[in-house]
């Protein structure tokens, strides 16, 4: 049996958003679909409702959440398998939850309201640090989340993050039959000179060709598995994060990787995973390492 996509929803644009685009994976890959509201989200922006002026109960709210995002979803995608459900505890919680049987978690990157904001953000990244399986936040304009671009972008980092991403960065271009840009980057340290008993040349061409070396590397399994994609090899000089945002702005979806570290934190994000959760231009997935 399918492990279902799994939707964060509070009602919000944002929300909705993240409704369609999962409506539309699920829909590629045959995937049941499943809309999970955490009702405890209505104490943070329905304070004025609930303080004391008949406001609907937490529970109605929800469920009135629910029943509207799953009548999206229908219209959006007829033939997926579609359930939905309130469960009475946080947002994160809840999705932490559901994400141990998920192929994937989705969710917007903001939610209603200036206080709900706040808080929905702070679940999206304890999603993407903490879930199990990988976490899809929808963000960027609507050709990026339509999928217009009919392009991909992975960011491949170092061994400990990077093969479950690329195999994930594989699968999804595969889906949308489009095209993979795989990209590298690279610096030269300042401290660095000529005379580095492990260089030879120039010290910029010694880092550019161990990048590509790196790349060629992490892509070669996920090539021989997926000989029909149409895959873009860019090593570049400059900061990870920066060369990524960049790239986020004509793509459909941005994968980068994450270290699973022991204890309490779940997934090391590190600043690229910050940084392209808080500023790309198209949805971020981040995908963890397994075993």
């Amino acid at each position: 049996m399918e492990l279902p996509l799994v939707v964060g929803v509070d009602g919000s644009e944002s929300s909705l958003q993240a409704v369609d685009w999962a409506v539309d994976e699920a829909t590629r890959y045959g995937l049941p679909l499943r809309l999970v509201h955490g009702s405890l989200w209505g104490r943070y922006d329905g304070l004025a409702l609930a303080g004391g002026v008949g406001g609907p109960p937490e529970q109605a709210m929800g469920e009135e959440i629910v029943h509207a995002a799953g009548e999206r979803a229908r219209q959006r995608g007829p033939e997926v398998k579609i359930t939905a459900m309130v469960l009475p505890e946080e947002a994160e919680d809840a999705l932490l939850r559901e994400a141990r049987n998920a192929t994937a978690v989705v969710i917007g990157h903001r939610g209603r309201g200036a206080v709900a904001e706040l808080l929905l953000g702070s679940v999206s990244l304890a999603m993407a640090a903490r879930a199990h399986c990988p976490v899809i936040v929808v963000r960027g304009g609507k050709e990026s989340r339509d999928g217009t671009h009919r392009r991909i972008v992975l960011g491949v980092g170092d061994a400990t993050t990077g093969d479950a991403a690329v195999r994930f960065a594989f699968r999804a271009a595969e889906a949308r039959q489009c095209a993979l840009e795989a990209v590298r980057a690279w610096r030269c340290p300042a401290h660095e000179t000529a005379d580095h008993p492990l260089l030879v040349g120039e010290p910029a061409h010694y880092h550019q060709r161990h990048a590509s070396e790196l790349l060629d590397d992490a892509l070669s399994a996920a090539r021989r598995e997926h000989p029909e994609i149409e895959v873009h090899r860019s090593v570049v000089e400059g900061a990870a994060r920066k060369v990524l945002l960049d790239r986020s702005a004509t793509a459909d979806l941005l994968v980068v990787g994450a270290r699973r570290r022991h204890g309490h934190f779940g997934l090391q994000l590190g600043r690229v995973g910050h940084a392209v959760l808080h500023h790309a231009e198209c949805p971020v997935a981040v995908v963890p390492l397994r075993g």
